[in-house]
């Protein structure tokens, strides 16, 4: 199992960010191998993130190459490179 966590900052009001993502929500239910994803409001104003739980490094990887992943810039309408952590699961606590 693979975690990955994106980082970003928007020129998007909270509201219309979340109206998007509420829009592309059925795209990202249909991905192979994506268990989970959590949208998530940073501290900091106008930063949010995605952490995604994946099957595999396989699934992460077709996901990075396809045109859902390459219109989320133009989508959140960010303003910088989004910050992109990948994280290796060991085990888990609860089934």
């Amino acid at each position: 199992m693979i975690i990955q966590i994106i980082k970003l900052k928007s020129q998007l009001p909270e509201e219309e960010l979340l109206r998007r993502a509420k829009e592309r929500e059925a795209q990202f239910k249909s991905l192979p191998g994506l268990l989970q994803k959590y949208y998530v409001k940073l501290e900091q104003p106008g930063q949010f993130g995605g952490i995604y739980i994946w099957d595999s490094e396989e699934s992460l990887k077709s996901y990075g190459k396809s045109a859902l992943a390459s219109s989320i810039p133009e989508a959140y309408e960010i303003v910088e490179a989004p910050n992109i952590e990948i994280l290796n699961v060991l085990f888990k606590l609860r089934e």
